[in-house]
């Protein structure tokens, strides 16, 4: 092809599981894509918990772009956040790590830089309770869990042990489930002949959520199911419970019948709620797209923006038909963004069919040997539901080194329970990061709704 001619020039925002279904489906057709990240890793989220956990590595879960995309010569990776979008002049403006600007010029856009944590308007929270969205995030997870015990072991006060020895998880869908799993792993298995002055077997871990049922996306069988284990694990789970206060030494929640309680506990992790990154405001004010409660962009049965037919909003970010944040959404509204591009640019010219979703399945990993899955009617759990979650994942993971390396450290977990993943750094911890002022006037209390389900 003639250097001359000047591709269709395809600019696609963010690097996970949408944005990289959408390369892939481009790859025979002549265009010049530019891939945006503000990481340049595509990441793994389903498995954030297990890195946090110190199960698997952040290789294992995070790959670099430009490795994943090497066999795709007509692409362009830039590390840089998008922050706003001219639409009359068809211009991407982003900003490097270094602060230098960007304006990336687009024939087609593709949008799909996913959601981020929501504290629900108390983003006073996020400084001693850490979410889980990022590899950042998971390795601040990490610290806090162990750094924790050790805080324990080397404490004389009984009540400021028991304080260390106390995890409170906000949030009990599919990501606080299965992190208050391995926690209970960690303290009863993982530890638990590693210390002198205390029992990590005697840990605490508390489940609060706003709804009514653990896992309550799975259906009341699972959800009762999921209940059960948790019971069996010795996790405390509180439902109808409502955060409305997180400091560095614990938090307050407000119970169903209006009265309220204090819990200690030096370790709390919010697992609870998304919503949009800035970027889809600027999106929505430019070309005028309606916006949910969360600020996620409504989108046409073609994923594109109402009047805007060169713009596809795509995975987590975009609102249609009610369809779940799963990573499956994800891979297939970019892989239909990515062929809608492909088929214009080869001139075919019938009607394009409307996207539809193929329902794959949702999967919630609680502790060794124990899922739960669904898809459709079929439901799983125990170890027939770990089996699947486990076949499922290594078939998701990214690259021959990811899988062979998740599935020696998962043999090796659930065989010994030891994690080689444990190291954190011994910098000022994420609980006293910046002071807690409460707000004034009191804000509505935070609402903890259950996760959506997680890809299988």
């Amino acid at each position: 092809m003639d250097d001359h001619v000047r591709h269709r020039r395809v600019v696609i925002l963010g690097g996970g599981f949408a944005g990289l279904f959408a390369v892939r489906a481009l790859r025979s057709a002549p265009v010049e894509v530019t891939v945006v990240d503000r990481c340049a890793h595509h990441l793994f989220q389903p498995l954030l918990y297990q890195c946090a956990s110190g199960i698997l590595s952040e290789g294992q879960i995070a790959q670099p772009l430009r490795a994943v995309l090497r066999r795709h010569p007509r692409v362009r990776c830039l590390m840089a956040t998008a922050e706003d979008v001219d639409v009359t002049a068809r211009v991407v403006h982003a900003t490097r790590p270094d602060g230098g600007s960007l304006a990336l010029p687009y024939d087609d856009l593709i949008v799909g830089v996913g959601v981020r944590q929501s504290y629900f308007g108390h983003d006073e929270f996020a400084p001693f309770a850490p979410g889980m969205k990022t590899l950042d995030d998971a390795l601040a997870v990490r610290a806090k869990i162990y750094r924790a015990f050790e805080m324990a072991e080397a404490s004389t006060d009984p009540a400021e042990r028991a304080q260390w020895l106390t995890f409170a998880l906000v949030g009990a869908g599919p990501t606080g489930v299965e992190l208050a799993g391995q926690i209970r792993e960690i303290a009863g298995r993982t530890l638990r002949r590693e210390f002198a002055a205390v029992d990590p077997g005697l840990a605490r871990v508390l489940l609060f959520d706003g709804s009514d049922a653990v896992l309550a996306s799975f259906g009341p069988a699972l959800s009762d199911r999921a209940a059960r284990t948790l019971d069996d694990l010795g996790i405390e789970v509180h439902l109808r419970s409502v955060v409305t206060r997180v400091d560095d030494r614990g938090l307050t929640v407000r119970r169903e019948d209006g009265g309220t309680e204090r819990v200690e506990a030096r370790t709390v992790l919010w697992t609870a709620g998304v919503e949009a990154p800035p970027l889809a405001t600027a999106l929505a004010r430019a070309t005028g797209a309606e916006q949910d409660r969360a600020g996620r962009i409504h989108v046409e049965p073609d994923l594109t923006i109402a009047g805007h037919p060169e713009i596809r909003v795509v995975g987590d970010l975009m609102v249609l038909d009610r369809l779940p944040g799963l990573a499956e959404v994800a891979m297939q509204s970019g892989a239909y963004a990515g062929r809608r591009i492909r088929h214009a640019v080869e001139g075919r010219t019938r009607t394009p069919r409307p996207f539809r979703y193929l329902d794959l399945g949702s999967a919630a990993y609680i502790s060794r040997g124990r899922a739960v899955v669904k898809r459709g009617r079929f439901h799983a759990s125990g170890l027939i539901g770990w089996l699947i979650w486990l076949f499922v994942h290594i078939v998701f993971l990214t690259g021959f080194r990811s899988r062979a390396g998740a599935l020696l450290s998962w043999a090796v977990v659930f065989a010994s329970g030891s994690r080689r993943e444990r190291a954190f750094t011994t910098g000022a911890p994420h609980t006293t990061a910046v002071p807690f002022t409460p707000p004034s006037p009191p804000a509505d209390p935070a609402v903890t709704p259950h996760e959506p389900p997680r890809p299988a």
